[in-house]
């Protein structure tokens, strides 16, 4: 329920603005004086409060309003206070807004304006709760997936990358090929070794092949291994990486580049276990167990012929799949900071700079660019420069619907300036249209 205190010394108006908060399906307390209304705060849940500058006849310095909103904000500090200012010097409304009050009002107030910015303050807190409380959980699951699974380390903060180590750690413990899907160096061969460090072969050995910078005609003997003989150059027997990987995981990165006679083969370990090195008859055994990655589209390569169909559904078991780091910038700080390593300090603009960047490279190439950066900034801060990003589009270029101020005056006009029904009328959310409120110095409007 959303609940508003009034304070005031007189009846009338806590009569006037609890009728009028009704209409909005608004519940109002009412107390006559700073002591009843700090005792109601701290019995009931309020959201906000409305709060008179004077308790006292014939007083109108507004030091009482002053004390009160001082007590409030000691008790509770992220709570929004409207000031209602009759006799007090508007510049001591002013001064408590800068020192942090919400917002002040004039008696005789408007009612739509009144209204307006309490449905506002209201929605706002919500929001700000629903971030707190997302953000609470969302730490407790981290704190949880740390607690039960070996994460080697992996520094992340984003939702999404919680997501996947969640879905990567739960199918760890099971023995099915699992395929992890993302673009290149978005940290495809971390994932993999949290699925081996989770799983019930993490006592074995954890062997990682990247079947792409292979020559296809060495990928078979990379795979199976080779017997003396069996290739031009091949003077001895040598074991192939699944039988290095024996009780313990194989990793095939960028499965999607292995040739169709080494797919059949892959096909059959995957069924039965069973392999022969290039240029033997000898049938041999393992007991690896199979992670793959790509940054292809198996599915088009399936249809295509280029990408046998039972294979990819041996693989495919279970996908898991990676964010673009685009798609996660929360990562983004975190881990700038720590590929830095107490090495560099990055500047505020730095920091704005690589939120702003796309990074089509991921995480790789955001390691490459703090890398360079700390060589060059030495003991000085990281400025945007020394990040060699391209220059950042501004907002307005990324976008032909972006609302002129014009068109957000109009909007919050039509709503009687109420934010969420502006930001309907426009297709954004609450939170983007305060943004834009913001930008265009509206943020009181």
């Amino acid at each position: 329920m959303r609940t508003v205190l009034i304070v005031d010394d007189n009846p009338g108006v806590g009569e006037a603005l609890s009728l009028l908060l009704s209409l909005r399906d608004i519940h109002a307390l009412y107390a006559a004086s700073p002591a009843e209304g700090l005792e109601l705060l701290a019995r009931h849940p309020v959201s906000l409060v409305i709060q008179d500058m004077n308790f006292t006849a014939d007083t109108t310095s507004g030091e009482e309003g002053i004390a009160l909103f001082r007590s409030l904000r000691e008790r509770h500090p992220d709570l929004p206070v409207i000031l209602l200012t009759a006799w007090t010097r508007l510049e001591s409304a002013v001064e408590l807004v800068k020192a942090g009050a919400a917002d002040y009002l004039a008696k005789p107030w408007n009612d739509s304006k009144l209204l307006a910015t309490v449905e506002n303050l209201l929605e706002l807190a919500e929001s700000t709760h629903e971030v707190v409380r997302l953000r609470q959980a969302q730490r407790a699951r981290r704190e949880a997936l740390a607690a039960r699974y070996e994460l080697d380390g992996l520094v992340y903060a984003s939702d999404a990358m919680l997501r996947t180590l969640e879905l990567a750690c739960q199918v760890a413990r099971s023995e099915v090929p699992v395929l992890i899907s993302g673009p290149n160096g978005s940290g495809k061969e971390r994932i993999a070794a949290i699925v081996h460090a989770n799983s019930g072969a993490r006592s074995g050995p954890f062997v990682a092949v990247n079947c792409g910078a292979l020559p296809g005609e060495l990928i078979e003997a990379e795979l199976f291994g080779s017997e003396s003989g069996a290739y031009t150059g091949s003077n001895r027997a040598r074991e192939g990486r699944f039988e290095a990987a024996d009780g313990g995981t194989l990793f095939l990165d960028e499965i999607g580049t292995l040739p169709l006679a080494g797919q059949v083969k892959l096909l059959r370990v995957l069924e039965t276990g069973r392999f022969e090195r290039l240029g033997s008859s000898r049938t041999r055994q393992t007991r690896a167990r199979i992670v793959s990655a790509t940054n292809a589209d198996l599915k088009a390569m399936v249809r295509e012929g280029s990408f046998r169909e039972d294979l990819f559904y041996r693989l495919n078991v279970i996908e898991v799949a990676l964010p673009a780091l685009a798609e996660r910038l929360d990562d983004v700080l975190p881990l700038a900071e720590y590929f830095l390593a107490g090495s560099a300090r990055l500047s505020d603009a730095a920091r704005e700079a690589l939120l702003a960047h796309r990074w089509p490279g991921n995480v790789r190439e955001l390691k490459n660019v703090m890398a360079r950066a700390a060589l060059l900034a030495g003991d000085e801060a990281i400025t945007p420069a020394l990040l060699g990003l391209p220059a950042a589009v501004p907002v307005v270029a990324r976008s032909l619907d972006e609302p002129s101020r014009e068109t957000v005056l109009a909007a919050l006009a039509r709503a009687d300036g109420v934010v969420s029904r502006a930001a309907q009328s426009l297709g954004l959310s609450r939170q983007a249209l305060y943004r834009r409120m913001e930008r265009y110095g509206l943020a009181q409007a």
